[in-house]
């Protein structure tokens, strides 16, 4: 008997701040690959490591940072929200101190203001998913 489960990625919302602690923006990159266009850091955890590491990992991979994870911000499972396979995305909030470098499958990493977020360039289901940290702030 074969079993077929969906793939397991992590993304996270990095909240950039400098040595002070002023808060520069939170780190949206450009995708090197399809589907094209801005997102969240992210990608899958590999086989024998934590989500919690693959998310250190890929966060370091994607936009040259290391980062705290601060709080989970929830599990995304819409079979819907990758065109290329169905995934399931653990998404955290963390922090970081600096700027972001584009790696690995981001072609380049910036910083926005959540009022200068690009919502029309984003892909997969990450307007939702940034919706999601917008009200999570406004709650706390």
């Amino acid at each position: 008997m074969s079993i077929k489960t969906p793939y397991l990625a992590t993304d996270s919302v990095i909240e950039c701040f400098d040595e002070t602690g002023d808060f520069l923006g939170i780190v949206l990159i450009e995708r090197k690959n399809p589907p094209y266009g801005r997102a969240l850091p992210g990608g899958f955890v590999e086989i024998g490591e934590t989500v919690e590491a693959a998310c250190r990992r890929e966060m370091k991979e994607e936009t040259g940072l290391d980062i705290t994870i601060e709080h989970l911000l929830g599990v995304y499972s819409d079979p819907k929200r990758d065109p290329r396979f169905h995934t399931v995305s653990v998404t955290y909030i963390s922090r970081a101190i600096g700027h972001p470098v584009g790696g690995d499958d981001a072609s380049s990493a910036q910083l926005y203001h959540l009022a200068e977020i690009p919502w029309k360039e984003l892909v997969f289901d990450h307007p939702r998913i940034l919706k999601d940290y917008i009200q999570y702030k406004d709650n706390c």
